[in-house]
């Protein structure tokens, strides 16, 4: 039997600036369930505007970063199925209030600096993609068992 219920995603981040906007811009790229709303947020405001670099080299993986970072309201929160935090400095311990349903996954991916090399945001973006991928193909399965 298909599971009919609408999920809600929240990828995050610390500042919003890169890996859980990756994260939501690729999910959006490859989903085709309507069902499924995907959405980033940082724990802290990231700046404006997004490095120039970063948003180049993530267009050679057609995908598109734009707008301004995002920071993550508590009622926000409380709205989502899954909050999957991008991030190796994001504690997960965060999340673990009474008040929130979803479940949390933690993807240790690394931040990167302004002296990072497009060689290792490359790297990132690919990491990001491959967890994103195997995301996508759980939530089929559970889906349509």
């Amino acid at each position: 039997m298909t599971n009919r219920k609408k999920m809600r995603i929240l990828f995050v981040c610390k500042f919003n600036r890169f890996r859980s906007r990756v994260a939501e811009a690729y999910f959006r790229k490859i989903n085709k369930d309507k069902r499924i709303k995907v959405s980033s947020g940082g724990l802290l405001e990231g700046m404006y505007p997004l490095d120039p670099r970063e948003v180049g080299v993530a267009r050679e993986f057609k995908i598109n970063l734009k707008g301004r970072p995002k920071n993550i309201a508590t009622r926000f929160l409380r709205e989502q199925d899954r909050i999957i935090i991008v991030a190796d400095n994001v504690p997960k311990q965060i999340f673990n209030e009474s008040y929130l349903t979803g479940k949390v996954d933690v993807w240790k991916i690394s931040d990167i600096d302004n002296d990072s090399k497009d060689d290792e945001i490359r790297k990132i973006i690919k990491e990001i993609i491959f967890h994103v991928d195997r995301l996508k193909g759980e939530l089929e399965n559970e889906r349509s068992s």
